[in-house]
């Protein structure tokens, strides 16, 4: 099982840590938006492998094991999706807070 969230997508988070400019796309944005593009990357990279892997099944692949795949992969992209609303939500309600406080 691979990790979609490299750490270089990590260390790009890390590295942001500026929250005053809003350029997140040449590399000198808040890292919220980092955050979120990260996030945009995991799901299109777990997007990518549940359709190679419903290529195998409508090329024939029928067996068993190839169904069983198809149906972890979509698994997996669910549980992403869950994990990425619950995150950035969680996160912009703190950030919210933060707000309040200043």
């Amino acid at each position: 099982m691979t990790n979609p969230i490299s750490s270089a997508s990590l260390g790009t988070l890390v590295s942001l840590g500026n929250m005053g400019t809003t350029d997140a796309r040449s590399g000198r944005g808040n890292w919220f938006e980092a955050f979120g593009e990260a996030w945009g990357k995991a799901l299109d990279t777990q997007a990518d492998a549940i359709t190679a892997q419903a290529d195998v099944v409508s090329q024939g692949g029928d067996k068993p094991s190839d169904i069983t795949q198809l149906t972890t992969e979509s698994m997996r992209m669910s549980f992403m999706a869950n994990s990425s609303h619950t995150s950035i939500d969680s996160v912009s309600k703190a950030l919210e807070t933060m707000a309040r406080k200043n």
